[in-house]
């Protein structure tokens, strides 16, 4: 059975079924209980990379420090940074800035009322703007992502690699039909999201109890483990990064990074990354000022090691914590500013650097 026959079996009842479905399922989320596009744009661009038990504290976080777009174009962002800490990718939270301040300053506070419209936003893709424009504005736009791939490549058997340009057209044109036939579309995008997240999961589908069983391609066929088709993941990149953590009584010297790489405008310590992982401080190749601050400075304990996982790389660091005589305060490397550590636990930081500096400072 192909999927164009299946679709042609299900596409009248398809959308209906979910809609029956999500109103006995549904989870109490803060989200769906708003149509301000303000606080729903918000939640979508949480929710990307973050799963909802994660992303839900910070949603609620969020509202509370910037209950509308215009207290977010008003927010600093090192403050709004450090309230997005903890939740990676950060490009987000910094589209997240400029967009509000966009749609503060040159829109009137009133973000665009229309998918095509809101399509041209930074930070909104295909599949944000037809959230935002379904659930605040009822436009009759389907939502397509990570769940709504794995329903409709197991209901209809659809075994393209979804990673493809051809399949992603494909699943685009699915979901067009199958909305047609949808009540309200904000209830059947938020139905079709949440049949895949707890019903139509990625291991293990709840198949006994799933309303379309019986029109579910993947279940008669024995496919669900196979289905949908993604080409493997790109191999992980191992990185080295020997962090040299200046200290000077009660101060700590940290620099905001500001090159294209992982945690852009973050604050860490001296960085020195290396191609393997060295066997000790003496094996870093260290020059100017840093090598002058760790030769005439002293070693204050063993060297804590941790792992941070990203989405291609693992980050494997070791933490150097070096005391600095008071005659050397003024030969910090280039970048480097002494901090306090109330002044430190305000800067927007990647979480190995707050953890190491709650637990293993000192």
């Amino acid at each position: 059975m192909n999927w164009q026959s299946g679709f042609n079996a299900t596409e009248a009842t398809f959308a209906p079924t979910l809609e029956r479905w999500y109103e006995h399922h549904k989870r109490n989320l803060p989200w769906r209980h708003t149509r301000d596009p303000y606080r729903i744009w918000l939640s979508e661009i949480i929710l990307q990379q973050t799963r909802v038990a994660q992303g839900k504290p910070y949603y609620e976080r969020f509202v509370d420090t910037y209950p509308t777009v215009a207290d977010m174009a008003r927010a600093d962002e090192r403050d709004l940074l450090r309230l997005w800490q903890g939740l990676g990718y950060y490009s987000r939270a910094r589209n997240l800035h400029q967009t509000a301040r966009y749609v503060t300053n040159e829109l009137d506070g009133k973000f665009p009322d229309s998918f095509r419209e809101l399509l041209k936003m930074k930070g909104i893709g295909v599949y944000t703007a037809a959230a935002i424009a379904s659930f605040a504005f009822g436009e009759r736009v389907p939502v397509v992502d990570g769940n709504v791939y794995r329903v409709l490549a197991r209901v209809f058997g659809i075994d393209e690699d979804i990673t493809t340009t051809t399949a992603k057209k494909t699943f685009a044109a699915l979901a067009v039909r199958l909305i047609e036939s949808a009540g309200d579309p904000a209830t059947y995008n938020q139905a079709i999201m949440e049949f895949g997240a707890i019903q139509c999961t990625p291991v293990a589908p709840d198949c006994l109890l799933c309303p379309l069983q019986q029109t579910c391609i993947a279940y008669l066929t024995g496919r669900q483990n196979r289905l949908p088709v993604k080409a493997k993941k790109a191999p992980v990149r191992d990185r080295f990064f020997n962090y040299l953590v200046f200290r000077n009584n009660d101060r700590v010297a940290l620099r905001e990074r500001t090159g294209r790489d992982v945690w852009q405008n973050l604050y860490d310590f001296c960085l020195a990354e290396t191609d393997e992982p060295p066997g000790s401080i003496r094996d870093l190749t260290l020059t100017g000022s840093a090598g002058e601050l760790v030769r005439q400075g002293q070693l204050m304990k063993e060297p804590i090691e941790t792992i941070q996982l990203l989405s291609h790389q693992r980050i494997r660091a070791v933490f150097y914590e070096i005391s600095v005589p008071d005659a050397l305060i003024g030969q910090l490397p280039a970048g480097l500013q002494w901090y306090s550590m109330e002044q430190a636990e305000q800067l927007p930081k990647p979480v190995l650097v707050t953890n190491y500096l709650e637990k293993g400072f000192g």
